[in-house]
């Protein structure tokens, strides 16, 4: 049986969720206010791109972006509709399809990059010098290992 967390901890559980909360929200608002893609349609676009001939299969795109499978699903629908990918029929798996980045797709990703990298250091950068960002981030290593 494990024992309740410590005062310390839960403070910095809520913490940690408010900060999420706080700087998402206002990395969403900066993407929207730029007229660029959201930052779910952004991971699909950067995982897509990153990827060998920019294509992956949608499993491999859920476990890259950490998007449930019913959640991706109708998110690929809608950034199919605005022709940033391409869905096509896997060679080897009759059911299986690839998803394909399309050059609109890419040059939307280069275009919210722009935006979501100074969001990111208005909202984080500006708030930690180099060496406290270095400290956040083996911390939130240690949480993300476990």
């Amino acid at each position: 049986m494990s024992r309740s967390p410590s005062e310390a901890v839960t403070r910095a559980w809520i913490k940690l969720m408010r900060a999420r909360e706080a700087v998402l929200g206002a990395i969403e608002q900066d993407l929207k206010a730029a007229g660029v893609v959201p930052l779910t349609w952004y991971d699909v676009l950067l995982e897509l791109t990153r990827a060998k001939d920019g294509r992956l299969r949608p499993f491999e795109i859920e476990k890259e972006t950490l998007l449930a499978q019913y959640n991706l699903s109708r998110l690929l629908d809608r950034i199919e509709k605005d022709g940033f990918i391409a869905r096509t029929p896997h060679d080897d798996d009759a059911r299986g399809q690839w998803v394909v980045v399309t050059e609109k797709g890419r040059a939307a990703q280069a275009r919210a990059w722009k935006v979501y990298a100074k969001s990111i250091q208005t909202h984080v950068g500006e708030k930690l010098d180099d060496r406290a960002a270095a400290i956040l981030g083996e911390l939130l290593g240690r949480l993300s290992a476990a």
